[in-house]
């Protein structure tokens, strides 16, 4: 008999009788506890994607000369290296920013490294040019920690520079970064009128300032046979020294510095403003700190340790006067998440085992209890080796799978508690009845691991997002089977009991079930017009269920929002908006969402960034520092004590706060952290043509439509708005005669409107040397006749005022030139709100009123005109579900090859197969009647699906094979089939389903629970019917 076993009956026999079988159980079980305890959590999946800006510098150049001269010819450059997934960059008056991506899964280093490689290539082609600044962004450059300071009595920026060396040493730390505290700096205001009268001029300080501030080391001198190193010169060590500078002598006496300038620490006037506001409280001057980790780091160890030790400072030095708020805590975001899986993961897993103990036994069900745990235990561990931390998605990759999971060990106890209840012993009946489910559970595994792993090459930023699902439960699958063949039949063995089980007649199905498979069976075994009905009717259910989609009835989005703790409002005013305006701007709106119940706190940035997150790296809002742009940060209320989810606060904003922006002249836009990868916006026009003037027009023609559009908010675009600036030029003819240089008539200018750097102070207390700035009272920049009297020394040292050699010139605003992929582009941008919040309706809506080429995949093919290419969500969700479709047709071709293999039919493959699309007929009505958003989570659960359904059909179709064989007519064996595999087929169905209602009520993975839900509710249900009379005709064709 054992010789006549395959390898599934000779490995239960292994098993059962080996004394190892437990210790390699219990050497498992201990990996998956190490493994639950030194793998790093964190709330989502790290996604390994490298970008880099490039700025470079080109003063005085207006922005059509920074384009043409500086952004193409470095795009061009950078294009030549490989991994590149697009080439960004924006020309502006003065300078150029580049930015490259990498494409997702490009090592950071080698990526670094060939860009400085392509960068030194180009430096050396361009030597007039000035050195360019790189930063590399990637995921490690969001915080996870935000630590804001407040204090109405302190210098915060002091207390935060102490604090900064404390916290930087803490393990893990990358970076320590302070968010809002002006730039350390000594401010020279010069006096005009004292420069006057002593016949100096600005040019004249700042050359005083610069020459006395020298030193080196010169050298050395022989002294008695040995060396005496001799330093030449000293720096500006002290504001004192400063003050007490010689910068002239007039009629042989000194003039020091302090004569005609006032000496201050700081700026003369504010380029930034931070506050944090409490609920109906007022507003109190502040800083951030934000913290980075360093990779691979745990973030939740990390925050932990980094608030200890914030605690032990408080404690030891801190003063009382200074308040410290954590106002980010992505570290304990991730604990509490992860924390909250896991006891979701414990309560499917007894759930199951409690399904197993009502419907076998108590002692079936430790058997099974016990395989699931083992299983669990070494996913974990594999998770762990493969490089996978414990974040959201890979939680619930294991919670779904705990249905999957359990099916093998259920199949293979299920069997030997039928064989038992036959009259056998224990050692007559494991092996062969292990043997008996052995083929089509080995088969059937490897089909639901067909139909998922593909999913693991889904490419772009969603890839590696949510490659822990079919990879997790991939692996899972694997372990099942061999502990469900090895270790399951060890347990049977010691746990289960010879006695105590009925006896019954043979392989005889329980009656009940055999009399309810017989009527609804027979006749359609023996009418086939019935049949061909019954199939017809399903096909136009399938079709009915997918117009769904079609009437919006069933809603299409990539990922539906999560319910977060954090609110981002990004307030855009026109360009020439001062800071203060900007900032009065967002303090009116920081009162107004004392009205919103879940607002607790507010931080304000107004003419810097706030901290950022992925979202924000992608969108690149840390480079938001002119004074017309703001930010708040937007603290709501934990989750546990509010009603609406943080969406639902968002729409609600929305309409209270744009009215005071719009009245200011602004433009507000509620950002929200995304669920899944980035984009620069929901929805996004990327407008091409031929010449600036076109993309323009073209550019309006969409913003005007968008605006239109029912649904679509926050529409903005890359254009500046309509304004003037001066151009101030130097008439050289004239200034040759007069003898001054244009050099000095744009020195003067520049300090007198923004600030000079001249020099430096190298205070022995400062971690860096103290910039020297000169300035000029900020009142002047509001008197032109001021500017207009400003003078420069001519060779012959007389006084020049610029009016005498200047034009002033009014010409249009400047637009920046944009660049996407080296062709010029202008963005248009929006959100979409209300009763269908997806983008793709909205981004549809809109295009079919546009009378434009409209491109939605690539860049548009025409360059003679403007034409349009739709990018945002879109593009994303496009290319995720091109790649779940892909996936889904290659785990279904797999499916078939291996049931190919395994029946040594095409035919009987096709009918396994057959129950696939019956998953719709739940699926589509499944989120219809729960109101949920079809989402990629959704299109998982489809895949999922599909494997899942296709086991059932093996173990159907496998009985009916045997009892052909054995003798039995066809129609008795396809009945008694139905009857004697539905305890097992329902039993796993409800164990998925089971799982499934764990994950029901997540935001973001309550698609794919529907999926599985209703999928495999009314897909089991037709399964047992179909199939077996899909097999039966089948056969009697081939008779």
């Amino acid at each position: 008999m054992a010789n006549k076993m395959g390898i599934a009956g000779r490995l239960a026999a292994w098993g059962e009788r080996s004394q190892i079988t437990p210790l390699l159980a219990v050497f498992g079980l201990l990996l998956g506890l190490m493994a639950a305890m030194i793998t790093p959590r964190e709330e989502e999946p790290q996604i390994d994607v490298t970008m880099a800006d490039v700025m470079v510098a080109f003063p005085g150049a207006r922005a059509e000369q920074v384009e043409q001269q500086l952004a193409t010819p470095l795009e061009q450059h950078f294009a030549r290296m490989q991994g590149i997934e697009h080439i960004y960059s924006v020309a502006q008056a003065g300078q150029a920013l580049i930015t490259v991506q990498f494409e997702v899964g490009v090592p950071r280093d080698k990526a670094l490294v060939e860009l400085f490689d392509t960068l030194a290539s180009w430096r050396q082609q361009h030597p007039q040019t000035s050195q360019p600044l790189v930063k590399a962004r990637g995921i490690d450059d969001v915080p996870i920690l935000g630590l804001t300071l407040t204090s109405s009595e302190l210098d915060l920026k002091a207390v935060a520079d102490t604090l900064r060396a404390p916290l930087q040493n803490v393990a893990g730390v990358r970076d320590v970064e302070v968010i809002g505290a002006e730039p350390e700096q000594i401010g020279v205001t010069l006096d005009s009128t004292a420069l006057e009268q002593l016949g100096l001029d600005f040019n004249r300080v700042a050359q005083a300032l610069q020459s006395q501030n020298a030193s080196a080391q010169a050298g050395y001198r022989l002294q008695q046979g040995q060396q005496l190193a001799i330093q030449a010169g000293g720096f500006i060590e002290s504001e004192q020294q400063l003050r007490e500078l010689v910068v002239a002598v007039v009629d042989g006496r000194p003039v020091r510095l302090e004569q005609v300038a006032t000496i201050t620490a700081g700026a003369n006037k504010a380029s930034r403003y931070v506050w944090s506001r409490a609920k109906n409280g007022s507003v109190e001057p502040a800083v951030t700190m934000t913290i980075t980790k360093k990779a691979g780091e745990n973030a939740v160890d990390v925050a932990a340790r980094v608030l200890e030790r914030l605690d032990t400072l408080e404690a030891q030095w801190l003063p009382p006067a200074l308040t410290v708020e954590v106002t980010r805590n992505y570290g304990q975001t991730a604990d509490d998440k992860a924390s909250k899986l896991i006891q979701k993961l414990i309560f499917a897993t007894i759930s199951v085992v409690a399904l197993v103990l009502f419907t076998l036994g108590k002692r079936e069900a430790v058997v099974v209890g016990s395989a699931v745990v083992l299983t669990l235990a070494t996913t974990l561990f594999a998770s762990w080796a493969w490089g996978f931390t414990l974040n959201r998605v890979s939680l619930f990759a294991l919670i779904f799978s705990i249905g999957i999971l359990v099916d093998d060990a259920i199949v293979v106890v299920e069997n030997i508690h039928r064989h038992l209840g036959m009259g056998k012993s224990l050692k007559e009946a494991i092996p062969p009845a292990v043997d008996e489910v052995g083929g089509p559970t080995i088969l059937a595994t490897f089909t639901v691991i067909a139909a998922l792993l593909p999913m693991a090459f889904v490419s772009g930023l969603m890839g590696p997002y949510m490659s822990p699902i079919p990879i997790n439960a991939s692996m899972g699958m694997l372990l099942s089977l061999i502990i469900a063949l090895t270790v399951t039949p060890w347990l049977a063995r010691h746990v289960l009991k010879d006695s105590g089980h009925q006896h019954d007649a043979g392989e005889k199905a329980d009656g009940r079930l055999q009399r309810l498979f017989e009527r609804i069976m027979r006749p359609l075994l023996e009418s086939r017009k019935k049949r061909y009905f019954m199939g017809f009717g399903l096909i136009i259910l399938i079709v009915a269920m997918l117009g769904l989609a079609v009437v919006q009835a069933v809603v299409m989005k990539m990922l539906p929002f999560d319910n977060k703790s954090e609110i981002k409002l990004v307030l855009d005013m026109p360009e020439d908006t001062s800071l203060e305006q900007t900032n009065k701007v967002l303090l009116a709106l920081a009162e107004k969402l004392d009205e919103v119940p879940e607002v607790t706190a507010t931080q304000i940035y107004a003419g810097t960034a706030s901290p950022i997150g992925f979202n924000g790296l992608v969108r690149q809002y840390y480079l938001r520092s002119a004074p017309y742009q703001g930010d708040i940060q937007v603290t709501l209320a934990d989750k546990a004590n509010r009603d609406r989810a943080s969406h639902a606060v968002a729409l609600a904003i929305r309409p209270l706060l744009t009215p005071i922006a719009e009245a200011a002249g602004g433009t507000l836009k509620v950002v929200e952290v995304p669920p899944g990868p980035p984009v620069l916006a929901p929805i996004v026009a990327e407008v091409y043509g031929p010449s600036a003037r076109e993309r323009e027009a073209a550019a309006q023609r969409v913003l005007a439509q968008l605006e239109q559009t029912d649904g679509v908010v926050d529409v903005d675009s890359t254009l500046v708005a309509d304004g003037v600036e001066e151009i101030w030029q130097i008439n050289n003819a004239r200034a040759t005669q007069l003898g001054v240089s244009p050099a000095q008539a744009v020195q003067v200018l520049q300090m007198a409107l923004s600030g000079m750097p001249v020099t430096y102070l190298a205070t022995g207390d400062e971690l860096q040397p103290m910039p020297v700035q000169l300035f000029l009272p900020a009142e002047w920049q509001g008197q032109l006749a001021q500017l207009e009297s400003l003078t420069v020394t001519n060779q012959q040292g007389q006084a020049v005022p610029l009016s005498a050699f200047i034009e002033r010139v009014t010409v249009p605003l400047q637009q920046p030139r944009y660049h996407k992929d080296l062709r010029p582009v202008v963005y248009v941008t929006a959100d979409m709100a209300g009763e269908l919040d997806s983008p793709l309706y909205g981004l549809f809506a809109a295009a079919g009123h546009i009378d434009l080429p409209q491109s939605y995949i690539t860049q548009p093919t025409e360059w003679d005109q403007a034409a349009i290419k739709w990018d945002g969500e879109w593009q994303i969700t496009y290319e995720t579900f091109r790649d779940m479709g892909l996936a889904y047709a290659v785990g279904l071709l797999l499916i078939y090859l291996l049931v190919v293999g395994h029946f040594g039919s095409y035919g009987t493959p096709l009918v396994i197969m057959a129950p696939i699309p019956l998953t719709l007929i739940g699926i589509m009505p499944g989120h219809a009647l729960l109101g949920a958003q079809f989402t990629a989570t959704s299109m998982i659960g489809m895949i999922a699906l599909a494997g899942i359904i296709v086991r059932n059909s093996i173990l159907l179709v496998d009985f009916v094979r045997e009892a052909v064989a054995a003798g039995k007519p066809l129609n008795d064996a396809v009945i008694e089939a139905a009857a004697v595999r539905t305890q097992p087929i329902v039993l796993t169905a409800i164990a998925a389903m089971m799982g499934a209602f764990f994950i029901l009520d997540d935001p973001i993975f309550n698609g794919l629970a529907v999926s599985l839900i209703f999928g495999i509710a009314v897909s089991t249900v037709l399964t047992l019917i179909v199939i077996p009379l899909l097999y039966a005709s089948l056969l009697k064709r081939r008779s």
